[in-house]
């Protein structure tokens, strides 16, 4: 007995230590063979229905949490070049999720869900639109978290967030953020056993619909790929130049090459923090400023979880035939990088905003629950490149804001940009 209790701890240790990207490659993999030559198991389809249960039971006290923490423990000590990065910040992820809307009418996606999907209401034009959002913003709280009215949650955890940040104590804020590591160690538990959900989901899916749903996957990864490149090579360089007045490239790239390269492998914003403290030291940065505005980054700085949200939220509306009006879309923009700021240190964290989104347009929980089951189908691509976009944005925008300072005090900027600038 006890031999078999080391053997299976052994088991779970491997388990653990292998990396998440491996093991949903693994899953999927076994779960193409299971449906390819035993399709009527169905019960193995069971394990990616308790998979997209336990996201859905999950996310709308994850999505409450977190952005209730971050506004209650946020401090108001902000001097220009804070105001400044804080800007770039936000005003890069809008820009993110717009650019999304504008892939997504070029390139319009749909998507093979696992199961049979519906929508609950099908808003016809910007009106109803804007009726179903305020119907929700102002629901009971406590049913908006059992239902995953993600409208509603996002709203009372802004007012829950600021009241706290105005009255609650140093222990209670504290309590908060424990509570939010708490929650978010739950969903990293679930998203721990991914594999064994995408397993189940690819089975069914691929015992129904045959191979040809690899088809439609590669083409929505190949839009949200290619989204995030030209966000990260042509609209924040614009950003950059429109501030600073000089070629973007060489701080672009060197942001590319020393932050975002280990970001694509770490996948994760909040992991890359000690590499982004040291190549902001290396380009002679204020340390009392990156030292904050590194880990704010981290956490509102998420173009590439605009961009997912955005695009598999429209995705998801296209394959149910709901028609989303350009104002509608713009306001899915503004819900994008609102709710990509809750996504900081979680992985798949963008996924798990997806139903908030979704939720504009009248599409059921259950519906978006399967969305985010196929995001994480082609997460091992589209995590890591959304984690070295977020993260080499933290250092571009954080230099940027204070090469902005060095500008108005007549400090000149560094050697690598005025090379180039002189060079041209």
């Amino acid at each position: 007995m006890q031999s078999i209790k080391n053997g299976c701890l052994k088991l779970v240790r491997g388990y653990n230590r292998t990396s998440l990207i491996l093991r949903i490659l693994i899953g999927l993999v076994i779960g193409v063979i299971l449906a390819l030559l035993v399709p009527g198991w169905t019960w193995i389809g069971e394990f990616g229905n308790l998979f997209v249960g336990a996201l859905k039971g999950v996310a709308p006290i994850l999505v409450f949490v977190l952005v209730a923490s971050a506004l209650a423990q946020n401090s108001s000590r902000l001097d220009r070049r804070f105001g400044t990065v804080i800007w770039l910040y936000m005003l890069t992820t809008f820009l993110a999720a717009v650019l999304a809307v504008l892939a997504s009418r070029l390139f319009p996606q749909t998507i093979v869900l696992p199961e049979a999907a519906s929508v609950s209401t099908i808003p016809q034009g910007l009106d109803e639109v804007m009726h179903t959002l305020l119907a929700n913003i102002v629901s009971n709280p406590i049913q908006s978290i059992a239902d995953g009215n993600y409208i509603g949650i996002l709203f009372y955890a802004v007012l829950f967030g600021l009241a706290m940040k105005a009255c609650a104590s140093d222990n209670t804020k504290k309590f908060m953020n424990d509570v939010a590591e708490a929650v978010s160690k739950i969903v990293r538990w679930v998203i721990n056993l991914a594999p064994f959900g995408i397993m189940g989901l690819i089975y069914t899916t691929v015992s129904t619909s045959g191979l040809s749903i690899f088809t439609d996957y590669g083409k929505l990864l190949l839009l949200l790929v290619g989204t995030m490149l030209f966000m990260a090579l042509v609209v924040s360089p614009f950003v950059v130049f429109c501030y600073l007045h000089v070629n973007p490239y060489p701080l672009v790239f060197k942001c590319l090459k020393e932050s975002g390269i280990p970001a694509f492998f770490t996948r994760s914003s909040a992991a890359n923090i000690p590499v982004n403290m040291e190549l902001c030291k290396k380009m002679g940065l204020d340390k009392d400023f990156y030292s904050v505005s590194i880990p704010l980054g981290s956490t509102i700085n998420m173009d590439g979880a605009a961009i997912t949200i955005t695009i598999m939220t429209l995705a998801a509306a296209n394959t149910l035939g709901i028609q989303v009006s350009f104002p509608a879309a713009v306001l899915l923009s503004m819900m994008a990088a609102l709710g990509a700021c809750g996504a900081s240190g979680i992985a798949g964290g963008s996924l798990l905003l997806i139903p908030m989104a979704c939720s504009l347009f009248g599409i059921s929980q259950d519906v978006a629950m399967q969305v985010v089951a196929v995001g994480f189908i082609i997460g091992v691509v589209q995590d890591s490149v959304e984690t070295c976009l977020n993260s080499a944005g933290d250092a571009v925008f954080t230099a940027t804001a204070e090469f902005i300072q060095w500008k108005k005090e007549g400090k000149p900027l560094p050697e690598f940009l005025r090379k180039k600038k002189a060079s041209r």
